[in-house]
């Protein structure tokens, strides 16, 4: 797990993760796998498209996760 990731659910967060926290935990992750702070040129399209895609899983995730003693689903 890197390091610079945070948990994005409650409780933990007191509120619901924004897209822009939600957008960094995917850019964290990518730059992560890919060994890549900021990928070259030729790289660029398919690392943005990564985060891209993690971003949209994690707020899917993030939505559809029930939380114990919330009676509700957390939300992204």
């Amino acid at each position: 797990m890197c390091r610079s990731i945070k948990t994005l659910r409650p409780p933990v967060l007191p509120e619901e993760a924004t897209e822009e926290e939600i957008r960094a935990a995917a850019l964290q992750y990518v730059r992560k796998v890919s060994g890549f702070r900021a990928p070259a040129a030729h790289n660029q399209e398919v690392f943005d498209q990564a985060v891209d895609a993690i971003a949209e899983a994690t707020a899917e995730l993030l939505a559809g996760l029930q939380v114990r003693g919330q009676g509700q689903k957390a939300s992204a």
